[in-house]
């Protein structure tokens, strides 16, 4: 009790940390850079990233018998087998032949606890972020994101959907709209760009990629909250003025797999630790 009352201090105080340290304005004089006072902010608290609690909550779902078919998801096929997990996120997104589509790894889990668990995917795409069947989505991706990590990211681009999709992706990043006309491209597709005090890394290329892909899903102290790839794209669409895509659609997909496939042969660090 004793050590979960101290990380809870921990991170309530890191969090205030982190909310000053957004605020102030960023001398020249200092001799510190902005980019080096969040790395240090970083190393301090990355031991004992929050994450790891979503991930043991979403080992505990993959395991436990649920739904209508009273089944786990302890037979779901993320690409490399049924049940084989280590490795498979950094692999996704991918074709998928029983379904015949590019799945991430949101949508697959969808189809899984569908065909498994005979859970309807159409409560998960519904719910808000945080609540019911996207928080329990939410641990279930913090698990499998977790056994890719430190894997090199490898992305299929050969199979005709997938190069489909990645073209969709690239269109879709470069895709000026909204009332003010912005694109996924206007924070990301240019080096050394920077919002407060958070660097962008420039999606374009492969190095920025492997940064940002590579990174996400997230937690992101800012919010206390866990993040995954789908609701990081759905604020981005907010942040473009758009209206939100629908969950797992294949707008979101592409976007995922034009990123990833550019990001091939970095390396996985997901869950990340974000402002």
């Amino acid at each position: 009790m004793r050590q979960v009352i101290e990380s809870g201090f921990k991170w309530v105080y890191a969090g205030l940390f982190f909310a000053l340290a957004s605020s102030l304005q960023v001398h020249t004089v200092q001799a510190q850079s902005a980019s080096d006072g969040i790395a240090k902010y970083r190393e301090m608290i990355a031991d004992g990233n929050p994450s790891e609690l979503y991930e043991a909550a979403g080992e505990e779902l993959w395991k436990k018998p649920m739904g209508p078919k009273n089944a786990s998801l302890e037979k779901c096929d993320l690409g490399l087998g049924p049940g084989l997990v280590e490795g498979a996120a950094a692999q996704l997104p991918r074709y998928f032949k029983d379904t015949n589509r590019v799945q991430d790894l949101e949508s697959r889990l969808m189809t899984c606890r569908e065909k498994i668990q005979g859970i309807d995917p159409q409560a998960t795409i519904d719910a808000p972020f945080q609540v019911g069947p996207k928080k329990e989505m939410e641990a279930l991706v913090a698990y499998v994101v977790t056994l890719s990590k430190g894997k090199k990211i490898n992305v299929g681009t050969t199979h005709p959907k997938e190069k489909e999709m990645i073209a969709l992706g690239k269109r879709a990043f470069f895709f000026e709209g909204g009332p003010m006309d912005f694109s996924c491209a206007s924070c990301h597709g240019e080096n050394g760009k920077r919002i407060r005090l958070q660097d962008l890394p420039n999606i374009t290329t492969q190095a920025g990629a492997a940064l940002g892909w590579g990174s996400w899903p997230a937690y992101r102290v800012s919010s206390g909250q866990f993040w995954t790839m789908q609701q990081r794209l759905n604020d981005c669409f907010r942040q473009q003025r758009f209206p939100f895509p629908i969950y797992g659609s294949d707008v979101t997909i592409a976007l995922s797999i034009y990123m990833a496939a550019t990001a091939n042969g970095g390396i996985v660090q997901t869950p990340g630790l974000k402002r």
